[in-house]
């Protein structure tokens, strides 16, 4: 349980920032702040509730319609939300799917950031430099039990991938 707080407060920390790109663009829309709150405070100590699972579908909705909006900074916000919320509930199985849930929240953010510069990519590349960054030796360990990020998904994928393959290098 201690290693998956360390992970939900990593991707917390990796997802708030980009909030003020979701909140710019859909104010008064909470549900990405509230999913990336219950993570935080999951890190911090509480009980892990059907309330985090239910602010990481509330996220997903507010992803779902950002995007259909046409906002897709706005919804990769949304997508770094969820992915932070749902890092609580990582699973043992050493699955390559499940790194998505450890450093998704960072390559969502990253992205969003590159979207809302003019799809800048050198802009998310630094995004990915800072959540290496931040990523102590708990997120790193945790990481290094499953295999590789998968493939696909896009430049999130890429993104995220970048970060991964950063990660298990300085761990040696």
């Amino acid at each position: 349980m201690a290693e998956l707080r360390d992970v939900a407060g990593f991707a917390a920390a990796c997802a708030e920032p980009a909030l003020v790109i979701f909140e710019r663009d859909c104010p008064g829309d909470e549900r990405p702040r509230a999913a990336i709150d219950a993570a935080r405070t999951f890190a911090e100590g509480a009980n892990r509730t059907k309330g985090i699972r239910d602010s990481a579908w509330a996220a997903q909705r507010a992803y779902q319609e950002a995007r259909d909006a046409g906002l897709e900074a706005a919804s990769d916000v949304a997508r770094a939300a969820v992915a932070a919320a749902s890092a609580a509930y990582l699973h043992p199985l050493a699955k390559a799917t499940q790194v998505i849930h450890i450093l998704g929240a960072a390559a969502h953010a990253a992205r969003a950031f590159e979207l809302d510069a003019g799809d800048d990519r050198q802009i998310g590349d630094e995004f990915i430099r800072k959540a290496h960054e931040l990523a102590g030796p708990v997120v790193v360990s945790v990481l290094t039990r499953y295999p590789d990020a998968p493939g696909g998904r896009g430049r999130v994928g890429e993104l995220l991938r970048n970060l991964d393959a950063s990660l298990r290098r300085s761990a040696g």
